[in-house]
């Protein structure tokens, strides 16, 4: 729960208590806006990988030939070894390399080569087989980056449960608010349940959604490659909503 959802609910307690000790039946007809919210910790189920290539060059021709065919070798290597990964390929770059002898400034410097270079976008929900997969594609490309995540669905599942979590929160909290008050649980009728928070009742969150990163540097790779070690850890999913709850 956020530090803001939990001030705001402190006060709500401290307001309900105080109403309490004056009188009970003053609380007829009260309104009273509680905040509630429910987390998740999961297991990550999917993987994001970056494979890159670059080459370089004096004849531009040369090195945009040998990314052409590296990725094409790599992107049937990932295809082998994972067939129902999701490849994208994305930022094709080509970049002069300049003299670095210092020239007059009234002369540009003359190009002396040329980088060129691709990236692979691959998603998998196949992490067991991931470090085999990385490794065979090592041979030709390089790992850029690799993050673990949630798989849409894998989301899509755990919504129940994290509405019924976040209720069951707004009802606890609805019986603690009733005890303060001095009433019962049933005299609360709930008027209004805001998901989306657009009541302004409480302090935009950020996203509970994190993910975890692994890096690794794109050097010159062997033809045969030892397969990496991950670890794709957790994550914390969250719910929050609004609850305008009165009082009989």
């Amino acid at each position: 729960m956020s530090r803001s959802s939990q001030l705001l609910f402190a006060a709500v307690l401290a307001t309900a208590t105080m109403a309490a000790h004056a009188q009970s039946a003053q609380s007829t007809g009260t309104m009273v806006v509680i905040p509630a919210s429910g987390e998740l910790i999961v297991p990550n189920d999917e993987a994001h990988a970056t494979l890159n290539i670059e080459e370089q060059d004096k004849d531009k021709a040369a090195a945009a030939s040998r990314v052409n065919k590296k990725m094409k070798q790599g992107i049937d290597i990932v295809k082998r070894q994972d067939p129902q990964a999701q490849l994208r390929t994305r930022g094709y770059y080509t970049y002069a390399v300049y003299a670095e002898d210092p020239r007059p400034s009234n002369k540009p410097r003359p190009i002396v080569g040329w980088r060129v270079g691709q990236y692979l976008d691959v998603t998998t929900t196949n992490l067991e087989g991931l470090p085999r997969t990385v490794a065979a594609a090592q041979g030709l490309l390089g790992l850029n980056n690799l993050q673990f995540g949630l798989s849409p669905a894998a989301t899509k599942k755990l919504d129940a449960d994290l509405i019924n979590m976040t209720f069951k929160n707004l009802n606890e909290r609805i019986a603690s608010i009733a005890g303060a008050l001095g009433r019962r649980s049933n005299d609360a009728v709930v008027e209004t349940v805001d998901f989306e928070g657009s009541g302004n009742y409480v302090q935009n969150a950020p996203s509970p959604k994190m993910m975890m990163r692994a890096m690794a540097a794109d050097a010159p790779a062997p033809e045969v490659v030892a397969e990496p070690s991950f670890e794709p850890g957790d994550t914390t999913i969250g719910m929050h909503l609004v609850g305008k709850v009165r009082f009989k």
